[in-house]
C-alpha cells in the first residue's frame, strides 16, 4: 500500500491528558497535510479544533473514555455536546462490567441509544479487547452491528493492551461485513498497519502513523 492509502485510513489521534490547545492544533495541521481519515480527540478540545480545521478534516471525540464506566445519560449528555461543538465522528467506550455480568440487553441499548443520538455521524464502539474472553469479544461481534453502531474498535490504548492481528481476524470473521473494524493501541510499525489492514481494519487509530511513514 503507499503511504496515502494508509493515512486515509488514520484516525490521527491524541488523547494524553496532559495535551495542551498548541498540542492539538499540531495534529489538526499534520492531518489536514497528510489528508488522515480525522483526528481523534479528548472532548474539551473538539470546538477549538472544529473551528481550526473548518470542515477539512472531520473531528473524532471520544465518550465514556476510557474506562467506559459512567451511566448511559451521561454518555448521551457528552455526546450531545460533541455534537453541538462540531465533532462528527464519535468512540464510545462500552460498560465492560455489564458485559463481563452478562447484561447484554443494556450493553446493546446502550450502544443504541448513543447511535440515535449521533444520527447520521459515525460511531464507533471501543470493547477494550485486552479485557475481554474469547466469547465476550465475539458477542460484542453481534451486539455493535445489531445496535447500529458504525465501526466495532480494538482498544483505548489506556488498558493492558492494544490491538492484535488476532482480534482483527476474529473481528472480521464474526461481524461478517454488518460494520466496518478499527485497529488502535500498540501500532508501532507500517507493517503492522498494512497488516492490520490486510486483516480487514478499515480504521486505525495512533498517535505515530505519521512519523512512522514518513520513515518508511
Amino acid at each position: 500500500m503507499t503511504r496515502e492509502e494508509i493515512l486515509a485510513r488514520v484516525d490521527h489521534t491524541l488523547l494524553k491528558p496532559e495535551a495542551r490547545w498548541e498540542d492539538i492544533r499540531k495534529i489538526c495541521d499534520e492531518a489536514v497535510e497528510n489528508h488522515t481519515a480525522s483526528i481523534c480527540i479528548n472532548p474539551c478540545y473538539v470546538r477549538r479544533a472544529a473551528e481550526y480545521l473548518d470542515g477539512r478534516v472531520p473531528v473524532c471525540t471520544v465518550i465514556g473514555f476510557p474506562l467506559g464506566a459512567t451511566s448511559t445519560q451521561a454518555k448521551i449528555e457528552e455526546t450531545k455536546q460533541a455534537l453541538l461543538d462540531g465533532a462528527q465522528e464519535f468512540d464510545m467506550v462500552i460498560n465492560i462490567g455489564a458485559l463481563k455480568a452478562g447484561e447484554l440487553d443494556d450493553v446493546e441499548q446502550e450502544i443504541r441509544a448513543l447511535k440515535q443520538t449521533v444520527g447520521d455521524k459515525i460511531l464507533k464502539v471501543i470493547v477494550e479487547t485486552c479485557l475481554l474472553t474469547q466469547q465476550e469479544k465475539e458477542t460484542m461481534c453481534e451486539i455493535v452491528p445489531r445496535a447500529g453502531a458504525d465501526f466495532i474498535k480494538t482498544s483505548t490504548g489506556f488498558s493492558t493492551g492494544g490491538a492484535t492481528f488476532e482480534d482483527i481476524a476474529l473481528f472480521a470473521r464474526c461481524v461478517k461485513g454488518r460494520c466496518r473494524i478499527k485497529a488502535a493501541g500498540g501500532i508501532r510499525t507500517a507493517e503492522d498497519m498494512e497488516e492490520f489492514i490486510r486483516l480487514g481494519a478499515d480504521r486505525l487509530g495512533t498517535s505515530s502513523a505519521i512519523k512512522i511513514l514518513g520513515e518508511k
